[in-house]
């Protein structure tokens, strides 16, 4: 089947470029000795994860514990929760989970981990976290020295929790001004996170893990600062407009999402037939991964989505729209791909002209 033959709105993938990105943070991570551990919130489907495993990727990262169990269900027994997890229910399911595979996952106050000890009470298993580092993103994360301690002392007198190590997320790299800037923020969040990890050694706790990453930094050879164990990427294997921004080029995009024309009711607008429920609204205001309107219509020259309904895509462009027909399809590639992949049943694998593969987006929708 022709990919220009699928109805709209679908998700496309371009199996060669997809690939290269595989390949090419592979290759970084062996480069510099450490492990990968992407990140398959980016995706959400485990023959992707598969293949990045496959390449050589030391387990996977998800974001919530729905998605761990997906992941586990498809044959993945080494996983991460980059994400504070809080509450019985969901310790439960990950004390379940550990029966089974190799799972951990992010704390940062010892209110949490009174809950998690208290869940592991009766299991075979320790509970496995990293303490989560705050290096400038303003999330979560322990900010303060003191606290750190504090929490480290914790989890040591603990009987069910042991502390695999830390992690951090410098997300605010997305809004350096300049690739200078990027590589500074990078390189103060790797001494932050190994700080609290020189930190956590001197109490006596050994750590076995030094998680760090976001994409824009690693998209570049800014290098990883020894004693870091770990880099954990994520929208590297898709990209998106933000992304490519930051790279200077949108030719390692893989994903787009196929639309429709289907109405030009005046000299300059354009409408097609994809709208925030599949494209989502995100955009970035600031930085070296700041986007203009809400997707940019692939292979244009500069033709972007200018607003969204729920169910329509706006473009304002009297030249594309003289060059477009109604019932004509084309490509967008979005601002941000994680949220977009989270709203398809199935993702396109396209090689060339050709449909290779619908690989279905399991793990979507697990947001529990």
């Amino acid at each position: 089947m022709k990919w220009k033959d699928l109805d709209t709105p679908s998700l496309l993938i371009d199996r060669e470029i997809m690939m290269d990105n595989i390949r090419n943070m592979q290759s970084y991570a062996d480069k510099y000795h450490v492990h990968l551990r992407p990140h398959t919130k980016t995706h959400k489907m485990p023959a992707l994860a598969k293949l990045q495993v496959d390449a050589g990727a030391k387990g996977i990262t998800v974001a919530k514990v729905g998605e761990a169990e997906v992941m586990a269900e498809n044959g993945f027994d080494d996983i991460f929760i980059a994400n504070e997890i809080v509450g019985e229910v969901k310790l439960n399911r990950i004390k379940k989970l550990a029966e089974t595979i190799d799972i951990s996952f992010g704390v940062d106050s010892i209110e949490q981990c009174e809950i998690i000890e208290n869940v592991f009470r009766n299991s075979q298993k320790p509970a496995n976290v990293l303490i989560e580092i705050e290096v400038g993103e303003n999330r979560s994360g322990v900010i303060e020295e003191r606290d750190f301690i504090h929490l480290v002392d914790y989890i040591k007198n603990c009987d069910h929790v042991t502390l695999k190590g830390v992690f951090s997320h410098d997300g605010h790299t997305y809004k350096a001004k300049d690739l200078e800037e990027c590589r500074h923020l990078y390189n103060e969040a790797q001494k932050r996170t190994l700080h609290f990890a020189q930190l956590a050694e001197e109490r006596g706790s050994k750590l076995e893990t030094v998680s760090i990453g976001s994409t824009p930094p690693l998209l570049h050879d800014f290098g990883v600062m020894e004693g870091v164990t770990e880099l954990r990427v994520g929208t590297y294997i898709l990209m998106d407009v933000s992304q490519g921004n930051a790279l200077g080029s949108y030719s390692r995009c893989a994903a787009s999402v196929l639309t429709t024309v289907i109405s030009k009711p005046t000299n300059e607008r354009v409408i097609t037939d994809v709208g925030a429920k599949g494209l989502t609204m995100q955009s970035r205001s600031e930085g070296i991964c700041a986007t203009k309107g809400i997707g940019y219509i692939k292979n244009s020259d500069g033709v972007h989505i200018d607003q969204l309904f729920d169910e329509h895509a706006i473009i304002y462009n009297e030249a594309f729209r003289n060059q477009v027909a109604i019932g004509e399809k084309v490509q967008i590639i979005p601002n941000h791909i994680c949220p977009v992949s989270n709203l398809y049943d199935y993702a396109y694998l396209i090689s060339g002209d050709e449909v290779i593969e619908a690989i279905p987006i399991l793990a979507r929708g697990k947001m529990q």
